[in-house]
């Protein structure tokens, strides 16, 4: 026993060291982004490093791991760290997501259910996440999910179960097909959520949009009408709370309209967007998101919590629970309450603790600070928005409504040709010169530029760089 106690002590020691070590290498990782390029190439010494290590034989100390790290793995970073990254939908880590992280890894639950604080502080996550989107909350209606991928699995198997209640016994075999409609900037998610659910692609209804992006809402009663005609049973429908493509908010009140009428699941992606109802300017175009069935929002994305968090929210608790629930022996708890347990919720049994770094993101933030950093990032894009309407070499492609912008670079003297073939290279080429990183798109066919602006730190002089940028690539 003396001697477990000793080897208990040094491992302890050990840790604490090589703790207080890897936290001031994250703070000054941090602190290093925006002095740095927003993104590199890997060197290749490093390359080989990263991926042809082979299985070490015997095991090595704390330290020389983070030496290792700190040498080969933080150079490379994304790029979603720096105040010039407008890539995609990816936030920067919020400061308090970072601190707490240690913290849930070394609890190291599993939140399937149980009363542990992972579990009872996923309550209080998810309540706060449904009054910040506006959306009405009851207990048990909603749970934290890896990403708006899953939480969006749980939502059209929930939906899925409505519309089929013996489903799970018998599956779809000889049924009717069920019919799923998606706006044609619907994101990928949604199609992967069909197929993965044995829906089949060949049941989903694009549903066209109008000059801003939006769903028209004309053309999805039409598809509806004519699915009922042909036999078909309409059951889903998505729309948005703000699209990748260029933050268009769906006219979510008409949405539910249809869907209220035809008795349709209705369903809001809100997983970058939902939280712009925060915003002053942005909120009218929200009406009837709390109207939904069930909404999916990622806290890693706006908020900026650390990535491998999303957020399923439910107006009836009752449809994931008779989608999911399955409890064997082995699991019954007989204090576990009205509500059961989450993994009776949705399909992880092994859930990892993720509501310490929600919790502690909007705790540190507030409501308040949410708001605020909802509204600097969005009135950043109209900024943006009006510098590219104001240069003649820059065409606005879309409204800016949440804090994304579609355009497209369109110097003087060059052919149509050529202004597709540049505008498809040039989001690669302002990559490689490291002092900006946006991403391109399509949209009606043709090559887009697209800017997210999520870093509490973005400034306007930034926006003027990335500009800059994209002319020096092209």
């Amino acid at each position: 026993m003396p001697g477990g106690d000793r080897r208990r002590d040094t491992m302890t020691d050990d840790l604490r060291e090589a703790a207080r070590r890897a936290a001031d290498t994250a703070a000054d990782h941090l602190a290093a982004v925006p002095r740095g390029p927003v993104w590199r190439p890997v060197a290749g010494p490093d390359l080989d490093w990263l991926t042809r290590q082979p299985l070490p034989a015997a095991g090595r100390p704390l330290a020389e791991l983070l030496g290792d790290a700190d040498r080969h793995v933080l150079p490379y970073p994304m790029g979603n760290g720096h105040p010039r990254f407008f890539g995609w939908v990816n936030s920067p880590p919020s400061a308090a997501g970072v601190v707490v992280a240690p913290l849930a890894a070394a609890m190291n639950p599993s939140c399937a259910g149980g009363e542990h604080a992972g579990v009872l502080l996923e309550r209080t996550a998810v309540r706060w996440l449904a009054e910040l989107a506006g959306f009405p909350h009851r207990p048990g209606a909603g749970l934290l999910t890896s990403g708006a991928s899953m939480a969006t699995v749980v939502a059209l198997a929930a939906a899925r179960q409505r519309a089929v209640p013996d489903v799970r016994e018998t599956g779809l075999y000889g049924r009717p097909p069920l019919a799923v409609y998606l706006s044609e900037e619907g994101h990928s998610c949604l199609r992967k959520a069909v197929e993965l659910l044995g829906l089949g692609s060949g049941h989903i209804r694009t549903v066209p949009v109008d000059d801003a992006f939006r769903m028209d809402t004309a053309a999805l009663r039409r598809l509806v009408a004519a699915d009922r005609e042909a036999g078909v049973r309409p059951f889903f429908v998505a729309a948005s709370a703000g699209t990748v493509n260029t933050g268009a908010v769906d006219p979510l009140q008409d949405v539910a309209e249809v869907a209220r009428e035809h008795g349709l699941w209705f369903h809001v992606d809100g997983a970058y967007g939902a939280l712009g109802v925060l915003a002053d300017e942005c909120r009218p175009a929200y009406a009837g998101l709390e109207l939904a069935d069930s909404l999916a929002l990622d806290p890693h994305k706006w908020l900026g919590v650390p990535v491998g968090c999303g957020c399923v929210l439910f107006r009836d608790p009752s449809g994931p629970r008779a989608a999911f629930s399955l409890v064997p022996p082995y699991l019954r708890d007989d204090d576990a309450g009205e509500l059961g347990w989450f993994s009776e919720y949705g399909p992880e049994q092994t859930r990892p603790f993720r509501a310490l770094r929600v919790w502690a993101t909007i705790a540190h933030l507030g409501h308040d600070g949410v708001a605020g950093l909802v509204r600097h990032t969005t009135r950043l894009a109209r900024v943006l928005g009006t510098m590219i309407e104001e240069s003649a070499d820059f065409d606005l492609l879309a409204p800016v409504v949440t804090s994304v912008v579609a355009f497209r670079y369109r110097p003087a003297g060059l052919d149509a040709t050529a202004v597709e073939t540049l505008n498809e290279v040039i989001p690669a080429a302002v990559q490689r010169r490291g002092r900006a990183f946006l991403t391109g798109t399509r949209l009606r066919g043709a090559a887009a530029l697209r800017a997210c602006v999520l870093h509490p730190d973005t400034a306007e002089a930034d926006l003027a760089v990335l500009l800059e940028e994209i002319r020096a690539a092209a």
